[in-house]
């Protein structure tokens, strides 16, 4: 597998993500960053899939969001997803969300890795 450590993702704010305002609603930004970390994932030549099928299981341990700026509906937005940090268990994602050079938004997700069964277990040396 490669190792791409980071990766951008253009995504166009749809008019259904938006609230009354016409403002990307705030639960979209999680998506987004979901979005972030399947494209990052695909880049090192995985896919989320691949690695679920071989009975490892990312899920969110941690959420972070900090909000500078609105994006609007049918803006064209440019996500930054990098790896900031990945221990024996856990993977640590940051994000960066801009609209022409500004940023918007950014934010941090903690991964752990856990079995079927949902118990902690180490990460496959693919994804560290």
């Amino acid at each position: 597998m490669s190792e791409v450590v980071s990766c951008e993702t253009q995504i166009r704010v749809r008019y259904a993500e938006t609230d009354r305002m016409g403002l990307l609603h705030h639960a979209n930004y999680a998506v987004y960053f979901e979005i972030g970390r399947t494209e990052l994932l695909r880049a090192r030549g995985e896919t989320y899939r691949d690695v679920e099928d071989a009975g490892f299981f990312l899920v969110i341990v941690d959420l972070e969001c900090k909000f500078r700026q609105p994006a609007r509906y049918d803006d064209l937005l440019t996500l930054k997803t990098s790896v900031a940090r990945v221990t024996h268990v856990k993977i640590v994602h940051e994000y960066k969300l801009m609209r022409d050079g500004v940023l918007l938004a950014e934010g941090r997700t903690t991964l752990a890795c856990v079995d079927r069964d949902g118990k902690p277990q180490a990460l496959p040396e693919r994804l560290r």
